[in-house]
């Protein structure tokens, strides 16, 4: 008809959902059971779907998944506290750091041992063809005197190489000066044994052991006590020589401050300290001396086969 709005123009309007009833049980006026072959489509709980596999429950899934609290309840989370985790963590990196620390000091140990034997040492006849018209104690002032100097350039060489602090570097720079002063001082402990007659039985090896046996204790051996000669590599010596290593790298921890201060620090303390050491074996030495007019006549010492530049 002609006053009929076109059909494109004409508006499709959705069917109003039945209000909801108030009270009763019946059904609200107007409600429709849901269509026979729409709740077809949906499977029963449970059923097995031949592309998907069973059908699972989310909320049994959870249920599940949670683990039990520390009471035993499930869906409780066992949470450690912040603190608690912190604590944990600091207590595995000191752990860790006690077990590198203790590797590192056996490994050096294991290199000061090895490189005992290779120290070269000036037999009696040597030192005074050497120093010539000098008395036991002007040649041992002499040893001790240049022993201080060589351990003052050490120290001032490490120094020099921490100028500005490299962290990784320093347990080496650390590890090289000990080594390099501990073979010094060892060379000054076989020579002042020569000085004043103290020389140890055995061969090199023996010898070589027995002078890191004094430098770890810091006095002379009496060579007429057999103990102070032949414990030199037991449990006990290596023991104590790790514990000295240890205090010695304790007083060189100054040598790493930069701008060339550890330089000059570790040429003083390198100094004092090899002096402190080499006068305590001269007075454990000076009270068993042996005149030189009364010592047996001592065959030349052995040299080892590859031996360590120590000048001084």
């Amino acid at each position: 008809m002609a006053g009929d709005t076109p059909s494109r123009k004409r508006r499709f309007r959705l069917p109003r959902k039945p209000e909801a009833y108030q009270g009763g049980t019946d059904p609200a006026p107007g409600a429709h059971d849901a269509p026979a072959e729409h709740s077809a489509l949906l499977p029963p709980p449970g059923a097995r779907d031949d592309e998907r596999g069973p059908s699972a429950s989310l909320e049994a899934a959870g249920r599940a998944g949670a683990p039990a609290g520390p009471d035993g309840a499930a869906g409780t989370p066992a949470v450690k506290p912040a603190g608690g985790r912190r604590l944990d963590a600091v207590r595995r990196g000191v752990h860790r750091s006690r077990e590198g620390a203790r590797a590192g000091l056996a490994h050096l140990a294991d290199r000061l041992i090895e490189n005992a034997p290779r120290v070269p040492v000036r037999d009696l006849a040597t030192l005074r063809r050497q120093f010539p018209d000098l008395t036991p104690e002007q040649l041992a002032d002499k040893l001790i005197t240049g022993a201080a100097n060589a351990t003052s350039t050490v120290g001032a060489g490490i120094g020099a190489a921490a100028m500005l602090p490299v962290p990784p570097a320093m347990p080496a720079e650390m590890a090289a000066e000990i080594t390099g002063v501990a073979a010094i001082e060892l060379k000054l402990i076989a020579e002042l044994h020569e000085v004043y007659g103290q020389r140890p039985p055995g061969g090199l090896k023996e010898r070589a052991t027995a002078y890191l046996t004094s430098w770890t204790e810091e006095r002379g051996i009496d060579v007429t006590k057999p103990t102070t000669v032949h414990t030199a590599l037991s449990g006990r010596m290596k023991r104590e020589l790790r514990q000295q290593i240890m205090k010695r790298m304790v007083r060189n921890l100054p040598n790493l401050m930069p701008f060339m201060v550890g330089a000059a620090v570790g040429a003083v303390m390198n100094r004092r300290d090899t002096k402190r050491l080499g006068e305590r074996i001269r007075k454990d030495l000076r009270s068993r001396q042996v005149p030189w007019d009364a010592l047996p006549q001592l065959p030349p010492l052995e040299q080892p086969e590859n031996p360590k530049e120590i000048g001084f």
